[in-house]
Protein backbone atom coordinates (compact mmCIF):
# COMPACT_ATOMS: atom_id res chain seq x y z
CA UNK A 1 0.00 0.00 0.00
CA UNK A 2 1.75 3.54 -1.18
CA UNK A 3 0.63 6.82 0.88
CA UNK A 4 1.83 10.34 0.44
CA UNK A 5 2.72 12.88 2.67
CA UNK A 6 4.65 16.69 2.17
CA UNK A 7 6.76 18.21 4.56
CA UNK A 8 9.88 19.75 5.00
CA UNK A 9 13.08 17.80 5.09
CA UNK A 10 15.14 19.12 7.96
CA UNK A 11 17.76 16.24 8.48
CA UNK A 12 19.57 13.83 6.06
CA UNK A 13 21.63 11.41 7.15
CA UNK A 14 24.46 9.62 5.28
CA UNK A 15 24.22 6.76 3.87
CA UNK A 16 24.72 3.81 5.94
CA UNK A 17 26.06 0.26 4.36
CA UNK A 18 24.52 -2.29 6.80
CA UNK A 19 25.90 -5.08 5.32
CA UNK A 20 27.53 -6.43 1.68
CA UNK A 21 23.73 -6.56 0.69
CA UNK A 22 21.75 -4.24 2.31
CA UNK A 23 22.38 -0.16 2.45
CA UNK A 24 19.82 2.41 3.53
CA UNK A 25 19.59 6.24 4.39
CA UNK A 26 17.65 8.37 6.84
CA UNK A 27 15.97 11.47 6.34
CA UNK A 28 13.54 13.66 8.33
CA UNK A 29 10.26 15.95 7.59
CA UNK A 30 8.72 18.48 9.80
CA UNK A 31 4.96 18.32 9.15
CA UNK A 32 3.13 21.20 10.14
CA UNK A 33 -1.17 20.45 10.77
CA UNK A 34 -3.16 23.50 12.21
CA UNK A 35 -6.14 23.12 14.27
CA UNK A 36 -8.09 26.60 15.02
CA UNK A 37 -5.49 28.79 16.40
CA UNK A 38 -3.14 25.74 17.50
CA UNK A 39 -0.02 24.24 15.26
CA UNK A 40 0.84 20.92 15.65
CA UNK A 41 4.50 20.09 14.61
CA UNK A 42 5.39 16.46 13.93
CA UNK A 43 9.00 14.76 12.87
CA UNK A 44 8.57 11.91 11.10
CA UNK A 45 11.65 9.61 10.05
CA UNK A 46 11.52 7.79 6.82
CA UNK A 47 14.49 5.48 4.96
CA UNK A 48 15.19 4.81 1.95
CA UNK A 49 16.74 1.40 0.89
CA UNK A 50 19.09 0.16 -1.97
CA UNK A 51 19.45 2.01 -4.95
CA UNK A 52 17.00 4.68 -3.66
CA UNK A 53 19.02 6.09 -1.07
CA UNK A 54 20.81 8.18 -4.08
CA UNK A 55 17.36 9.87 -5.02
CA UNK A 56 17.66 12.52 -1.95
CA UNK A 57 20.88 14.60 -1.40
CA UNK A 58 21.95 17.83 1.17
CA UNK A 59 20.81 19.91 -1.98
CA UNK A 60 17.02 18.81 -0.55
CA UNK A 61 17.52 19.87 2.85
CA UNK A 62 15.07 22.15 4.35
CA UNK A 63 13.10 22.22 0.88
CA UNK A 64 9.63 21.36 1.04
CA UNK A 65 8.69 18.45 -0.44
CA UNK A 66 6.14 15.72 -1.66
CA UNK A 67 6.77 12.25 -0.41
CA UNK A 68 5.68 8.52 -2.00
CA UNK A 69 6.85 5.83 0.66
CA UNK A 70 4.97 2.00 1.99
CA UNK A 71 4.37 1.38 4.95
CA UNK A 72 6.70 -2.20 6.26
CA UNK A 73 6.50 -3.94 9.72
CA UNK A 74 8.42 -6.65 10.39
CA UNK A 75 8.62 -8.93 13.07
CA UNK A 76 12.05 -10.73 14.22
CA UNK A 77 12.74 -13.14 16.84
CA UNK A 78 15.98 -14.22 18.32
CA UNK A 79 17.19 -16.17 21.35
CA UNK A 80 12.69 -16.24 22.31
CA UNK A 81 12.60 -12.37 21.87
CA UNK A 82 9.97 -11.11 19.48
CA UNK A 83 10.42 -7.45 18.34
CA UNK A 84 8.61 -5.58 16.18
CA UNK A 85 9.52 -3.18 13.72
CA UNK A 86 7.70 -0.38 11.38
CA UNK A 87 9.20 1.46 8.39
CA UNK A 88 8.38 4.22 6.58
CA UNK A 89 9.93 3.33 3.12
CA UNK A 90 10.46 6.22 0.42
CA UNK A 91 10.40 5.41 -2.94
CA UNK A 92 9.86 8.96 -4.70
CA UNK A 93 10.83 12.06 -3.48
CA UNK A 94 9.49 15.73 -5.30
CA UNK A 95 10.54 19.07 -4.25
CA UNK A 96 7.37 21.31 -3.77
CA UNK A 97 8.62 23.35 -6.78
CA UNK A 98 10.90 21.53 -8.00
CA UNK A 99 11.11 18.41 -10.61
CA UNK A 100 10.74 14.82 -9.46
CA UNK A 101 13.81 13.06 -7.88
CA UNK A 102 13.20 9.19 -8.80
CA UNK A 103 16.07 8.44 -10.64
CA UNK A 104 19.50 8.17 -9.46
CA UNK A 105 21.64 10.99 -10.62
CA UNK A 106 24.94 9.27 -12.19
CA UNK A 107 22.76 6.67 -14.79
CA UNK A 108 20.03 8.75 -16.04
CA UNK A 109 17.93 5.61 -15.65
CA UNK A 110 14.19 5.95 -14.63
CA UNK A 111 13.91 3.88 -11.73
CA UNK A 112 10.45 2.30 -10.95
CA UNK A 113 7.92 4.29 -9.28
CA UNK A 114 6.95 1.35 -7.19
CA UNK A 115 9.99 0.25 -4.35
CA UNK A 116 11.45 -3.24 -4.78
CA UNK A 117 10.67 -5.95 -2.81
CA UNK A 118 13.15 -6.79 -0.14
CA UNK A 119 11.91 -10.25 0.93
CA UNK A 120 14.84 -11.80 1.81
CA UNK A 121 16.08 -8.79 4.13
CA UNK A 122 12.85 -9.12 6.19
CA UNK A 123 14.40 -11.02 8.88
CA UNK A 124 17.10 -8.06 9.66
CA UNK A 125 16.21 -6.28 13.01
CA UNK A 126 15.98 -2.96 11.64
Amino acid sequence: MSFEITGRIVEIMPVNQVSDKFRKREFVIEKKETGGSAVFIDYIKFQLVQDKCDIINESFLNEEVKISFNLKGNRWERDGRVNYFTNLDAWKIEKASGPVRNEMPDSGQPLEDSPPEIDELSDLPF
